[in-house]
């Protein structure tokens, strides 16, 4: 297959056009303001509910606008990644509307939910590996040579990226007040895409990533310099357990983002609790982790706050425990 490359960065200019290709396709997700939640941590606090999102997390965003700039450079005969659950369901999703077959490599561990999900988009899903690992980016890549696929990662790519960095744009358009922006980490394609938008539009706003205790490639990262990759990660927050940041990813981030905070499982679970009792949400764990970073006072932001709520795929039988 004979693909023009995408571009080998991301720009303003880059999340404005994701943002007309999206446009009709992923929603404009509502700013809910948490009143408890402002007055426990002493500044007013919304949540973007991205698990609003027609699969059910931000992932569609960076996934059809990648798919719909592929298909404009011509010859896309299918697509492939490797995912760990919301990516492959965004690809799947996206895939259908272009007519393109899709094939997501999942890990065996990977929550029904999510496995159910890719094929109920019309995906074609092949686990390799027990756990999160590079086995599943390996096996990726040998189906797009043998079959003729383009590979879409879930987050090191330019195109995938501007899609997620739409949010940040929808921040600063929503709440142009927001001093700090609370993301959720997994391989930094959210965080990077949204430190664009800032950097461009509102440098004084601080953005800082959350990530389970037990992944936290990001801190690694910032306290290195560059993306360290982590020899093994384990949380509930099943999205969130890249053992390292993007390449890509890091570059764009590490010019805004100046701290990364973790929590515990614990910690994550009262997220999950805190979301379905005072907001009326249900969210994944790797959604829930910035409210549990504002709970556990991991963050104490100094002015209007906004935390990102990335996904609410939850395998049921864990939510009814979380929630229970």
């Amino acid at each position: 297959m004979t693909l023009s490359a995408p571009p080998a960065t991301v720009t303003l200019d880059s999340l404005r056009a994701a943002a007309r290709v999206l446009d009709g396709v992923a929603v404009r997700t509502p700013l809910r303001d948490a009143p408890d939640l402002s007055a426990r941590v002493g500044v007013p606090v919304a949540l973007k509910c991205e698990l609003l999102q027609p699969i059910g997390a931000f992932k569609i965003r960076g996934a059809y606008h990648a798919l719909a700039r592929l298909v404009g450079r011509g010859g896309a005969q299918g697509v492939v990644t490797a995912s760990s659950g919301n990516h492959g369901q965004a690809l799947a999703f996206a895939a259908r509307q272009f007519g393109l077959r899709a094939v997501v490599v999942m890990p065996e561990s990977t929550p029904a939910i999510k496995v159910e999900g890719v094929r109920r988009h019309g995906g074609e899903v092949v686990l390799a590996g027990a756990t999160r690992s590079a086995e599943q980016g390996a096996r990726a890549e040998a189906i797009a040579r043998e079959q003729d696929l383009a590979l879409i990662p879930p987050f090191d790519h330019p195109d995938v990226i501007a899609g997620q960095g739409t949010i940040g744009l929808e921040i600063l358009e929503q709440r142009p007040e927001t001093r700090t922006i609370l993301v959720p980490v997994s391989g930094g394609g959210l965080i990077s895409g949204i430190s664009v938008a800032t950097a461009a539009l509102a440098p004084d706003i601080e953005v800082i990533g959350v990530e389970p205790a037990g992944a936290a490639k990001l801190t690694a990262a910032l306290a290195a310099g560059e993306p360290q990759t982590l020899e093994h990660t384990e949380s509930m927050a099943d999205g969130l357990l890249s053992r390292s940041v993007g390449t890509l990813t890091f570059d764009l981030l590490r010019r805004v983002v100046r701290e990364a905070v973790t929590v515990t499982e614990d910690q994550i679970a009262e997220g999950v609790r805190y979301l379905h009792q005072h907001a009326g949400l249900r969210a994944e764990p790797s959604g829930a982790v910035v409210v549990a970073a504002l709970l556990a006072g991991r963050v104490r932001p100094s002015g209007p706050t906004v935390a990102v709520v990335s996904g609410g795929n939850v395998d049921p039988d864990l939510y009814r425990r979380l929630v229970g």
